[in-house]
């Protein structure tokens, strides 16, 4: 990459008008409604009664393919989601108009084949009010771009889990088709519809987007430990360590401790760690 040109790249703010229907679809990404019965579920998918689901604010005022801009010369086909925290300073609405400033923090540099960490920051307000909805930070693992240098300061890495069984457990399916629903909220790269594309990325298939699974996870602290009250949601944070591929069960397992909710998720299939050092943060 261009390390100078990413220095020095800057986002136009991003606005969005936002409604109902997006809030539902980005819900049924996740797999809500899968038990129409259930009103813990439909809570979030009916027009009604409708709730959005905190980590909406990932994909809201979302940027579009920056990381394509010639200019920077980002290897963005090898591109992976390394970790992502939100912190939500208020409740997210179920509809409305939003505003998304966007700056990149840091980068840092691992080496020529190790890849390159990159650190980008959204500011999410109200673009009405200029209410601070919330704060999204995502950690982007350029594969290809190691040993072009680095700048900024990344941050402290999240620290790992206990070392101790899970005290709770909870598995959330996804669908063959999931990967194919969520990207209609707004993340259109390839390499999560287009075999051929994720091929070329190293994969055997399709992969879902790892904000889909950050969601789902998100679905299973609510649905565990917040009664599906979203607005007790403050802050929620994980470490991408393996793709999930669509279909695949997501087992969430949590190691409650003080007033922080730690954990992981697992693709039950293939008994892997594909979300690890979460943590979790909840009002009373």
């Amino acid at each position: 990459m261009n390390l100078e040109a990413v220095r020095n790249f800057r986002f136009n703010a991003v606005s969005q008008d936002f409604t109902r229907r997006d809030t539902i679809l980005y819900a049924l990404g996740l797999g809500f409604g899968s038990d129409a019965l259930d009103p813990d579920q439909l809570r979030f998918v009916l027009e009604d009664r409708l709730l959005a689901v905190p980590s909406l604010c990932c994909v809201l005022a979302h940027p579009g393919r920056w990381v394509a801009a010639p200019e920077l010369a980002i290897d963005w086909i090898r591109l992976l989601h390394g970790e992502q925290t939100i912190e939500i300073h208020h409740p997210i609405p179920p509809e409305g108009s939003v505003k998304g400033n966007y700056e990149i923090a840091a980068v840092e540099d691992k080496g020529g084949d190790k890849g390159a960490i990159l650190h980008l920051v959204k500011a999410l307000s109200d673009a009405r009010t200029g209410t601070r909805l919330a704060t999204v930070r995502s950690v982007l693992f350029l594969r290809g771009d190691g040993g072009c240098g680095g700048f900024g300061d990344p941050g402290l890495s999240a620290a790992p889990l206990p070392d101790c069984p899970p005290s709770i457990s909870l598995e959330i399916p996804t669908l063959p088709q999931s990967a194919l629903i969520y990207r209609l909220s707004g993340d259109y790269n390839p390499i999560h519809a287009d075999p051929e594309a994720a091929r070329k990325a190293g994969f055997e298939r399709p992969i879902l987007h790892g904000l889909c699974t950050f969601g789902i996870a998100t679905r299973a602290i609510l649905s565990a430990f917040a009664g599906n009250a979203p607005e007790r949601l403050q802050s929620l944070s994980v470490r991408f360590s393996r793709p999930v591929f669509p279909g695949e069960t997501i087992r969430t397992e949590f190691f409650p401790s003080g007033d922080e909710i730690r954990f992981r998720s697992i693709a039950v299939e293939r008994n892997v760690v594909v979300l690890d050092r979460g943590t979790a943060r909840l009002t009373a």
